[in-house]
This record gives C-alpha cells, structure tokens and sequence, in this order.
C-alpha cells in the first residue's frame, strides 16, 4: 500500500476512530504535512518508538500503539513467555494514560496479563517493576526529555533492561510483520478486568522500591549528623519524579527541601520550560531562583521520566551555583561509592565500573585508582543494563556503579536502567558526608579535578529533520568514513573505532583488531593528548551527535580545548 492509499484508508475507513478522520481532513491540501505524516510507519527501533503526537503512520496513535504492541504480544507468545505477565507504566505526558491503556488492553486481548500502575511512574521503578514481579517484559509510555508535542514506548525484557540483540531485532521484525491495523487485537477494559488479565498495581511497589534504593545508603551516620542542615531545591519539570525523590529525601533525613512550585505538578505542556531536559541549563532558570531565595547548598531538576538527573552546587567561596554535567555527576558518585567501599573494607577485586563509550576518560583513571575494571559499552544505557545481566550469568564481575554522559546512572542493580531517584540519594548524601569534612559538593569536585586530572567533555547536534534530513545525516557518516580525517583542530587522529564494522584501526601502525561490541553505526576517533571525539546519529530524535572529550592543565585550559575541538570538529 502506497503513501496516498494509506492516507485514503485512515481518512475515510470507519475503523478509524471519529476524531482521526476530523484531525487529518482538517489538514487537506497541506502536502508537505501529510506526506511526513504517511510516508513511513513510525518506526519501532531497538529503542522501542519515539514520535510526535497525531494522527498518521508516522505519528503516536492508538493505532500505532496497538500495532507495536501485538508485534510484541506476538513475540511473548513464541517465547512462551504469556503466562509471566507484562508491567506498564506511564510519565505526565499527553495521551501517556490512555496510550498504557491501549497497549494493557492490546496485551490482554492476546491472552497476556498486565500490571498497569494506576497514576504516573518514573521510568526506573518501571524497570524494577519488571524484575520484582517476575514479568517477561515491561512498557513504559515516554518521550523521556523530549518537546512535548512528542511521546514514545519503550519496551524492557525481563532482566529489567531495555530490549538488546538479538531479540530487538526478533522483536522489530514481529511489529514490522503487523500490516494490517484492523487486525491488532484489543478489548474492554471492563472484561479485561473480570477476566483478571488487567491488574493495577501501586504503593506495594512503591514501598518495595524504596527499600531497594535505602539498601544503597553506605553512611546513614552522616545523615543523621547534618542531613537537617543542607538546604536542597527540587525541580521534577512537570513530569514523575516528584513525590518519589522527595520521599527518599524525607526518609534520609533531608528536612530543608524546596520544590520550584510552577513545576511541583504533572503537565504535559511543560508550560514553564521551552525544553524539559536537565541537560538544558534554561530548565533550571525557577530552581536557580528558588536557590537564591533560600541559599539553597544543592539544585536538583529531573526529567519527565525521573530517569535524568540534572546538578547544580554552591561555590562556598564565590556563592554562585556551579552546574555539573551528567559526566561530573556520575564522577563524583563513582568516586564517593569507591572510596567509602576501600575504606569500609568492602571494596571486591573483581568490582567493575560500567560506561558508554562516549562518557569521560576520567573513569579509566578511577577505576586504575581503585584497582577496579572498567567496562565500556555501546551509548545507550540498556548496555549498561545488559553488563548486568552478564556478570550475574557469568560470575566474573561485580557490578558497582554505571553511568553515561547523558545525565544517567545507577547505584545497585535493583533496576536495570538509569535511576534518577537513587541517583538525587546518592549526591545528596555524599553531600552530606563531605560537609562532615568541611566540604561541598562543588569543593569535592574541585578534588576530584586536582587527583585525576582536567577532564573536560561537551556536545553538539545538528537536527535534520525528515526524510532528507534522515538521508543527510547517514551520507555525512559515509563520507568520514570513506575519507577518515588525519587531524581535528590541534589534535592528532591516532587511532579509528567503526563500530559499524566492527573494527579499530591504529593509524600509526595499520594494525586492526575487533571492537567486540556490537554493531552500530557509530565512528569514534582516539586523538592525541588524551583527548577523543565520537559522531553517532540520534537513536530518538532526528539528529546528528558530535561528542568530545579533551583533559587540560586546569579548568580554564579544559574549557578553550573542548572549544577548539569542537569548532574542528563541526567546520571539517
């Protein structure tokens, strides 16, 4: 069926619901609008699916849910994995309700019991919803940090990470295989319910999640010392994380916690910011006056899914509010986790720390530090999810702590995802713990700088939106490959990572050996001087990735490297 064929048949068959047919006639003659809307199905990627909101086979629908979701039903049918049930949970977004109704009932339908939370979840509680209760996978309806027109579907097997080879790719072939919408099953939600195929769940997992996260406390002394005394700004950006993270604060001991008001509840306009990302310094604007107000010590914001954590800390010296990259965060962490296990004796010899391979170098310098493994991983934190799974099954490391530059990590191995209520419970007591030492948060960073060196990482996108946006980016990434370049600013390309074939190549010495990941359509170029820069197109958004990472003499220095490669970077 061609584009046009599909746009007559959603426009006119009554199987399409009344409202679809009135959003897409009141768009007749608009071509450009309804040629994106048609050209494509929304595509379900290793990922699951991402998209703007509306009518179409290249929107978010209930028709596209449906459609993904009896692509995975039958998947869980062939796997024999029905009778173990699937969790769901939904962020603030619009249609997030009715879209985890949808793919319940589509489930359902198919013979497949779902637990379905009964209000808004963050993404993490989802994943360990899915281990605690034995499910064959989970969904979780999000769009994570995205511009709210959009809203997306991310599918989790059961070892609570989301879905990685080879049944990914089983998994997209079963939803490529639905052609036909009028075929998904469904039912009513009221039979689903008599039937006991639809089940809601809520504070239990609630509770038990919690426990889980106070099992990661390692100095609960130094809480119950200052915690009363550290004044702490809270931003959940309209989105999940709200009475979550002020729970675990509250239980820590945090009395003196301040939540931006404009932003305290659910919305998904996400009217106070233009962007609802903690990576976007512009989200911060109402917590950064709050903290100013109340001389707040730390400023938190997390994204719609509570699966981002965002970080700002005095300078005690200047008074001014210090941001901290997702890279700075999860250092810091990492340092925090690693000295108190040496210290408390608690430290394995076979202890691994996990990363992608686009986050900071430094952590090549603290896992030497602490006699530790690193592992680097593939950008995308189910890898991480995955290494997880990996060390349990074989018994060769054990899993300390993961991060990603992204603003992601997770401490324990409850969840298989990126947590940002652990990763708030975390910062915060290691704040607490070096204001026992007489320092902040930002003063430890500062020490971190001096110990291991000047680290110093940055990002920048192009968007390309559409198809030939889509066609522009891959022929950007065959041309560097085709001619590899021999310099980026003042910096030597030393050596080349293709993980799309798989192969690293020194250039000083010819010699090729495999990268051992798997296959992604990723270049990665080790530079002179410690430095490196990676170009990767967007898995969720159209867009192309520019990522570096340089180590200078000081901040200063860091700072004019990571421009300069940057610039280099983008003008060749």
């Amino acid at each position: 069926m061609d584009r046009i064929q599909k746009q007559e048949l959603w426009m006119t068959d009554p199987y399409f619901d009344e409202e679809t047919r009135k959003e897409l006639k009141a768009i007749e003659g608009e071509e450009a609008e309804l040629y994106d809307r048609f050209y494509k199905d929304l595509d379900f990627g290793t990922g699951g699916l991402r998209g703007v909101i509306g009518a179409g086979t290249n929107r978010m629908n209930c028709y596209t849910i449906r459609k993904a979701t009896q692509g995975l039903a039958n998947f869980i049918i062939k796997e024999g994995g029905q009778e173990k049930g699937v969790a769901i949970a939904y962020d603030s977004r619009h249609m997030s309700q009715e879209f985890s109704d949808e793919a319940a009932l589509c489930l359902n339908a198919n013979g497949i019991k779902t637990y379905r939370f009964s209000s808004l979840r963050p993404t993490p509680e989802l994943s360990f919803t899915v281990r605690e209760l034995g499910c064959i996978a989970g969904i979780v309806i999000t769009a994570s940090h995205n511009p709210p027109e959009y809203n997306g579907y991310k599918v989790y097997w059961e070892d609570g990470a989301q879905i990685t080879a080879p049944k990914d790719k089983q998994i997209i072939a079963e939803v490529n295989a639905v052609e036909d919408y009028a075929s998904v099953k469904t039912m009513k939600k009221e039979e689903a319910i008599e039937k006991g195929l639809y089940q809601v769940i809520d504070k239990e997992l609630d509770d038990r999640y919690m426990e889980e996260l106070h099992k990661q406390v390692m100095n609960q002394e130094c809480l119950d010392e200052v915690a009363k005394e550290i004044k702490i700004v809270y931003t959940p950006l309209h989105g999940t994380g709200n009475l979550l993270v002020r729970r675990i604060l509250k239980e820590l001991g945090f009395e003196q916690v301040f939540v931006v008001p404009e932003q305290e509840l659910p919305d998904g306009d996400f009217p106070t910011v233009s962007y609802p990302n903690p990576e976007d310094p512009k989200a911060f604007t109402l917590a950064l006056k709050l903290a100013k107000e109340k001389d707040a010590d730390l400023v938190l914001a997390t994204d719609p899914d509570a699966d981002r954590l965002g970080v700002y800390a005095k300078d005690s010296k200047t008074g001014e509010y210090m941001s901290f990259t997702g890279n700075m965060s999860g250092l810091l962490i990492a340092e925090y986790v690693l000295s108190q296990k040496k210290e408390k004796g608690i430290l394995p010899e076979n202890g691994a720390l996990v990363k992608t391979i686009v986050s900071s170098n430094m952590a090549d310098a603290i896992t030497e530090e602490y006699g530790i493994t690193l592992i680097e991983v593939l950008t995308g934190f189910k890898y991480i999810g995955e290494q997880i799974k990996f060390f349990e099954q074989n018994h060769n490391y054990e899993y300390l702590f993961g991060f990603e530059e992204s603003y992601g990590c997770l401490l324990g191995t409850y969840a298989r995802d990126k947590d940002a209520v652990v990763a708030v419970m975390a910062l915060c007591e290691a704040a607490a713990y070096y204001k026992t030492k007489g320092l902040t948060l930002w003063d430890q960073m500062l020490r971190i700088y001096e110990k291991y060196g000047y680290y110093k990482e940055d990002l920048a996108t192009l968007t390309l939106k559409g198809e030939e946006g889509s066609k522009k980016i891959q022929s950007m990434l065959e041309e560097m490959r085709k001619n590899p370049p021999k310099k980026f600013g003042e910096y030597t390309v030393e050596a080349v990572r293709d993980y799309k074939e798989g192969v690293r190549t020194d250039l000083k010495t010819g010699v090729k050996e495999k990268t051992h990941l798997p296959t992604s359509n990723v270049l990665y170029y080790e530079l002179s001087e410690d430095a490196w820069c990676c170009v990767r197109p967007s898995g969720t958004e159209p867009k192309i990735k520019f990522y570096i990472g340089v180590k200078g003499n000081d901040i200063e220095d860091a700072k004019q490297r990571a421009e300069g490669l940057k610039k280099a970077l983008l003008e060749g």
